[in-house]
């Protein structure tokens, strides 16, 4: 199997398995990712649930003591009751019915007073403190402030006022409910699935948030926002908590769920770069094998000719004296002094060859004055300039003619020996070009950027060198630009040729430009 002939089909077959490959990567990796992110919204679901319930529990704790304030409120007004009626009663009437309610009362701190707020009797108050009028006063004024009082009318228009809080045991089940509505309120910003979480009035006004960047949070804009987003990724939880009025609480994916739905981008970002790279160092590495080789079989190839060569010219002197033909002699030497040229040519590959400045279009008249007398007579050259008949250009005058004969050897083939080569050249302020064109059978446009790879030929007995040479010589030596500018199936092909016209230091403009 012809490796390079199949190179395009090998890079489209390793292409594919290389997708093949990314494909099932990412999608077992988006099924882990997809398995971890379900339990991630598990464990927020199950956060959210708790909390609802937890909410629920809260209320329902309220709605108790509010009953049971209630039934304090009850007792009272009975207890307060029971005292006017101890205080009406008929002096045959049997009160213990009455003072058996008003003795029941041991848990709710009372103070009984006149009209005018004059302390008349308390109960249930500090024993220690009963006769300080200033203590009585005190607890009087909370009392005010905490329940309305019962009025006891016992004459006509004459009442008492009776004033009282909460029992003790309603004020310890109370600190209870308030130490458990504190409690909610850490569980919902110390989210055991690190979620993060807003906690909210119904008017807006944040209450608490946990998993969040407290700095961000002080900007109302960016905390609008944020509700809004929470509000699309989960639905916010609305809660009442007694008195308090409604809650609501706003929640979003936490940091490692939103991670991980990042991680198939990241992990074919990395796969994509990891290819990359890894195409550009083989490429690299391939690339600087090839050109040891090019260089290794040039250096060889000019040492081989070397012997023969040297050989032949001592043979053309002694054929001198021997009354050989002067014509024949002329032309062996002509070919001999091609076969150096050759050998020069090999001797440059990889070293750094001298560039001069030389007149372009002199160079073209020599080699196709070379040409014609070995190619078919059925080609027809042609040869012009634009912008006058000298052109200068900084070129190695045997590399570049090497480039030509490359070139107008294929382009002969393209045409079968019978057609028309033209090679134009175009004068310009930084650059000279260089265009050969024919009428020959023209190149595919899959091909065209094949033809200047090392192996590609659609000849049977060629081996794919020679446009492989002309690209390094012109690029890497001239540091100029060889590629097919135009090419039309059975119209024929152009090949441009992109040339510095002067140097700076010594070296080669490397800039140029596709005209």
């Amino acid at each position: 199997m012809n490796i390079y002939s199949k190179k395009q089909r090998w890079k489209f077959v390793l292409a594919i398995a290389a997708a093949i490959i990314v494909f099932v990567s990412l999608w077992y990796t988006n099924i882990l990712v997809s398995q971890i992110a379900e339990e991630e919204k598990e464990k927020i679901r199950s956060w959210a649930g708790a909390i609802q319930k937890k909410a629920a529990l809260v209320n329902f704790t309220q709605d108790l003591f509010e009953k049971i304030s209630n039934e304090e409120r009850k007792r009272v007004e009975i207890w307060a009751e029971a005292n006017r009626r101890v205080a009406l009663a008929p002096i045959d009437e049997d009160p213990a019915f009455y003072t058996k309610i008003l003795f029941s009362n041991t848990t709710i701190p009372m103070i009984l007073t006149d009209d005018n707020d004059n302390i008349i009797t308390s109960a249930n108050l500090s024993t220690q403190l009963s006769n300080d009028s200033l203590y009585l006063r005190e607890e009087l004024e909370k009392m005010k402030l905490q329940n309305d009082a019962v009025e006891i009318y016992y004459y006509e228009n004459q009442k008492n006022l009776l004033y009282y809080k909460q029992s003790i045991i309603f004020s310890e089940l109370k600190s209870v409910l308030d130490e458990q509505i504190e409690e909610f309120n850490n569980d919902i910003v110390r989210n055991t699935a690190s979620a993060p979480v807003l906690y909210t009035r119904a008017n807006g006004d944040l209450i608490a948030f946990g998993n969040i960047d407290s700095n961000k949070v002080q900007d109302s804009v960016y905390l609008q926002k944020m509700k809004a987003d929470m509000s699309e990724t989960n639905t916010p939880i609305e809660i009442n908590i007694g008195d308090s009025g409604k809650r609501i609480i706003y929640y979003d994916d936490s940091p490692l769920l939103a991670q991980l739905k990042l991680y198939p981008f990241v992990q074919l970002g990395v796969i994509g770069l990891f290819l990359l790279i890894a195409y550009y160092l083989f490429s690299t590495a391939r690339n600087a094998e090839q050109n040891q080789v090019w260089v290794g079989m040039a250096k060889e190839t000019a040492h081989q000719l070397g012997t023969p060569l040297s050989s032949l010219l001592a043979w053309i002197e002694v054929l001198k004296t021997k009354n050989i033909d002067e014509k024949t002699i002329k032309e062996i030497s002509k070919d001999l002094g091609r076969l150096e040229t050759v050998t020069e040519r090999f001797s440059k590959i990889g070293s750094s060859p001298k560039l001069e400045q030389s007149d372009i279009n002199q160079v073209i008249t020599n080699t196709l004055t070379y040409l014609k007398t070995r190619l078919s007579k059925k080609v027809e050259f042609s040869h012009s300039t634009t912008n006058g008949n000298v052109v200068i250009a900084s070129v190695n005058v045997p590399l570049l003619e090497w480039v030509l004969e490359n070139i107008i050897k294929n382009a002969v083939d393209a045409i079968h020996g019978e057609g028309k080569v033209d090679i134009h050249v175009i004068d310009q302020s930084q650059f000279v070009y260089i265009d050969i064109t024919d009428n020959g059978k023209g190149i595919p446009k899959g091909a065209r950027k094949d033809v200047f790879q090392p192996g590609f030929t659609t000849k049977k007995r060629g081996w794919g060198l020679g446009l492989s040479l002309t690209k390094r010589i012109i690029e890497n030596y001239h540091a100029g630009k060889v590629f097919v500018k135009q090419s039309e199936l059975d119209k024929g092909t152009t090949f441009r040729i992109v040339l510095n016209k002067i140097t700076e230091n010594g070296r080669n403009i490397h800039s140029y430009s596709f005209l």
